[in-house]
């Protein structure tokens, strides 16, 4: 299985992927401060209903890649790497705004709430290619079943955005009037999370350095 140091490094990358902003969060967000919190706890449960298509889809397309195509595990790690750098650079870039400038949204009811979550997940760009991207750095046929790797982090990672998430769905009114008043926190937030992307990044085509050398 996987080895606890990286299934550790990758729920370090998992929570700094919840941490960026994205059409999850933003939703999330939208719909705890304009619905309450539990309209913002429903839709997050159609988010981790998305997260489950997302989780299996990887492990199988991620399973038959590896056994079809051994280099895929290098260029991958490689897409995995320019990824983050993407994310690094669209939390520091000019004109970003925070996920706490949330949009208007009319009241919807549960069953709603709970299917526009999971459609904003499955549809979301941001976590397909977390998942085809980032999975492979952390999977190794060395270490067993392909299949079984991926599924392991992939609940790593559904544990650590629901934990988020719910924190983010139930606090998100009282965060969004602290940090609008405070625009200089907001600035730091978006600088540390693009460093901190920035150096995994790095981390990861060092190794890919190391394995090829």
């Amino acid at each position: 299985m996987v080895p606890l140091n990286d299934l550790l490094l990758f729920a370090g990358a998992a929570l700094l992927m919840v941490l960026t902003p994205g059409p999850n969060m933003i939703y999330l967000i939208s719909r705890s401060i304009c619905q309450g919190r539990k309209a913002g706890v429903i839709s997050l449960l159609g988010v981790i209903l998305g997260f489950l298509v997302h989780m299996f889809a990887a492990a199988l397309g991620i399973t038959a890649l590896f056994l079809a195509i051994p280099i895929a595990y290098d260029l991958l790690k490689w897409a995995g790497a320019a990824y983050l750098l993407y994310l690094a650079w669209q939390a520091v870039r000019p004109g970003a705004r925070s996920p706490f400038e949330a949009r208007q949204l009319p009241a919807d009811p549960p069953s709603r709430l709970l299917l526009m979550g999971f459609l904003t997940n499955v549809l979301n760009p941001k976590i397909a290619v977390f998942y085809l991207s980032i999975f492979p750095q952390f999977v190794s046929p060395e270490h067993g079943s392909v299949f079984q790797q991926s599924i392991l982090l992939g609940l790593t990672q559904i544990s650590v955005s629901f934990t988020v998430n719910l924190l983010i769905a139930l606090f998100a009114g009282s965060l969004s009037a602290w940090l609008v008043g405070r625009p200089r926190w907001l600035v730091a937030q978006r600088y540390v999370m693009g460093g901190v992307l920035a150096g995994l990044a790095v981390r990861l085509v060092s190794e890919q350095r190391k394995v090829t050398s």
